[in-house]
């Protein structure tokens, strides 16, 4: 499945810089594909069959004046970054400032970062290399630095993109996880005390760009707010989060859906990109369905209904369900909680992900300088830091429960 622009016919048109040009709207009006039949400064020549217009260029909402002839906003609009009016201190000046970990206490900063809000049901983007395009499809789950789809629409190629990688590794295609958030008590903003430990990592201990403490991500041009899952934990994987690529042109290639009842994910992607998953290991673009297995998972949802346990799906917006093969037990669930476990070893606070002959695999939960120096955590992406410990020397072991609001 693809989003392929059509610039012809769409009635829809922006005025950017001054001038008006056809448009197609991407991520329900977040940002918009703006074409021209004429080289146009900061246009891109990539000429498509049957489009009049070969330049072209992404753009975020906020940097047009106006939208002619598109669709009012939909409920599921998300909030822009906000900035309190002044005479003197522009978007520059912000931007300045965003990049400043010294910064990270302003007061019109901190406004501003406080104006990106989550809220149950928000779209979610995790940009990922090809290895972990192939760890999701076996059963990874969403972790570590995300970003709302809303702040980040308009990067829609891989050197675009690029500012959003956590690992390092580059190529010709960009891949990413988009899925809807369940609640906004799964995610923090990297900023505050708390945070200091991945502010003060050293370059040799971490991968990606440095984390500044401010809120925003490390850019020479781009004001993106960011957020990491909660304790850096994993997330349940809510049902039909999607795997999508990117290649140069900028069109959007669904991969795959996730269908949560049997734990797997669905190819969605046509022959004609199949091409698109040559360079990601181990996975068979050939492959109809892609299924996660029955391994052990870090987290996972659960749902009380009557007297009785089960394990749940998040639906959303729906809500929550019980997780049945069969559509007429498919009914909603009365309560439900994220079920994860905590640990402690050497003094620092993980997560356990997993269990193998008296092992656990462990991720810390407050990452910093003297949390990898006493467990030799290796960091795997930016931010996320994982080891082996013996299970004889891991104490307040615990699986935990945090509850949703009532479904």
């Amino acid at each position: 499945m693809t989003v392929t622009p059509q610039a012809s016919g769409t009635g829809l048109h922006v005025t950017y810089d001054g001038r008006v040009h056809p448009a197609e709207e991407i991520a329900r009006g977040a940002a918009y594909e703006l074409f021209s039949a004429d080289e146009v400064p900061g246009f891109e020549w990539t000429p498509r069959p049957g489009l009049a217009h070969p330049w072209r260029k992404f753009v975020h909402v906020t940097e047009v004046s106006a939208v002619h002839g598109g669709a009012p906003p939909t409920d599921e609009a998300d909030a822009p970054l906000l900035m309190p009016v002044h005479r003197e201190r522009g978007w520059s000046y912000l931007h300045q400032l965003s990049q400043q970990p010294a910064a990270a206490g302003d007061p019109t900063l901190a406004a501003v970062r406080a104006s990106a809000v989550i809220r149950s049901g928000t779209r979610m983007v995790k940009v990922l290399s090809a290895r972990q395009l192939a760890g999701y499809v076996r059963g990874w789950l969403p972790h570590g630095f995300c970003y709302r789809e809303h702040d980040v629409a308009h990067l829609r190629t891989p050197p675009g993109m690029a500012v959003l990688r956590g690992d390092g590794e580059g190529g010709d295609v960009a891949f990413a996880l988009r899925w809807r958030a369940i609640d906004p008590a799964d995610y923090e903003v990297p900023v505050g005390p708390a945070h200091q430990g991945l502010v003060a990592l050293p370059p040799r201990d971490r991968l990606g760009p440095p984390v500044l403490g401010t809120g925003f991500v490390p850019s020479n041009a781009q004001l993106i707010p960011e957020f990491i899952t909660r304790d850096f934990a994993d997330l349940p994987m809510p049902a039909n989060a999607a795997l999508v690529a990117y290649p140069a042109d900028g069109a959007e290639v669904v991969l795959y859906t996730y269908q949560a009842e049997q734990r797997g994910w669905l190819r969605m992607v046509g022959p004609q990109w199949r091409h698109l998953l040559a360079a990601v290991p181990g996975l068979s673009p050939d492959q109809e369905y892609m299924p996660t297995g029955d391994a052990p998972r870090s987290t996972h949802l659960v749902g009380t209904y009557g007297d009785s346990e089960y394990e749940a799906v998040a639906d959303l917006p729906g809500g929550f369900r019980v997780l049945a093969m069969t559509r007429a037990a498919r009914y909603p669930v009365e309560a439900a909680a994220r079920r994860l476990r905590h640990a402690t070893w050497r003094g620092v606070p993980c997560l356990v992900l997993r269990e193998e002959s008296g092992w656990l695999r462990l991720r810390l939960r407050r990452p910093g300088p003297d949390a990898v120096a006493t467990t030799g955590a290796q960091c795997h992406e930016r931010g996320v830091y994982e080891a082996w410990a013996p299970g004889t020397e891991v104490t307040d072991d615990q699986v935990v429960d945090l509850p949703y609001p009532r479904a």
